[in-house]
């Protein structure tokens, strides 16, 4: 994408939700996204733009941005990947579309993708690979412990992998899901772990499309992965 004079600065797509909010006198479906995104868009020197669940036009939309986010938001629909919706499944249908035709446009054009929770299991739905439901049945609730609370933990990482040369061979995590990768999507390759062997990141070798089950996001702090898809964004363009 061809920068303005002389800033250089790549353009960040984000995905964003489409819910009922209320905001001043208003009660209205709106579109909306958690600022701690735009935020460490921002501190790794990108410029965020949110990307509305209400279009088709996926190509047109990637092909205005550098990089994109695949941000965290609700269960991916199952019939997706060929199973019944469990009881505490909740989906976004029109999101689901929405992301996994950015995802596929974003590959054809070869433009730098991060998947934050959500974002990782509709890389890896998109790619053929299909998600237990729910996490709690399996006897582990610290990936989610009580609603509106993170999970903290460690994740292992994979020498050799994309994420390790961001992170190091482990990073603490803030993660807040119900769900988790069953069978991962085809060619991707799992490349970090937590205690309890849930895939917390994957990647796709030989190129930028990495994602992580945790919220890297709710650390302002720390915004290397955000940094490395900024980079990736500006050797692409």
């Amino acid at each position: 994408m061809a920068s303005n004079g002389s800033d250089d600065r790549p353009v960040i797509g984000l995905t964003s939700y489409l819910e009922p909010a209320k905001f001043l006198v208003w009660d209205t479906e709106a579109v909306l996204l958690h600022r701690v995104y735009v935020d460490c868009v921002v501190a790794a020197g990108g410029v965020p733009v949110l990307l509305p669940p209400v279009s088709d036009a996926y190509d047109k939309l990637v092909s205005t941005v550098d990089g994109l986010v695949l941000t965290g938001g609700a269960d991916v629909e199952p019939g997706r990947y060929g199973a019944e919706p469990h009881p505490a499944t909740y989906t976004r249908p029109e999101r689901d579309a929405f992301e996994f035709g950015l995802f596929a446009a974003a590959r054809r054009q070869g433009k730098p993708v991060l998947g934050v929770c959500r974002g990782l299991q509709v890389m890896s739905v998109a790619l053929g690979g299909t998600l237990t439901q729910h996490l709690p049945e399996r006897g582990t609730t610290e990936h989610q412990p009580a609603p509106a609370t993170f999970g903290r933990g460690t994740v292992t990482l994979a020498e050799g992998s994309r994420v390790a040369a961001i992170l190091g061979p482990e990073t603490k995590t803030l993660c807040y899901h119900h769900q988790a990768i069953d069978r991962l999507g085809a060619g991707l390759e799992p490349v970090g772990r937590s205690a309890d062997g849930t895939i917390e990141a994957a990647e796709l070798p030989g190129e930028f499309t990495l994602g992580v089950q945790w919220h890297p996001e709710q650390d302002t702090d720390d915004v290397r992965l955000f940094q490395a898809l900024v980079e990736a964004s500006k050797e692409t363009r």
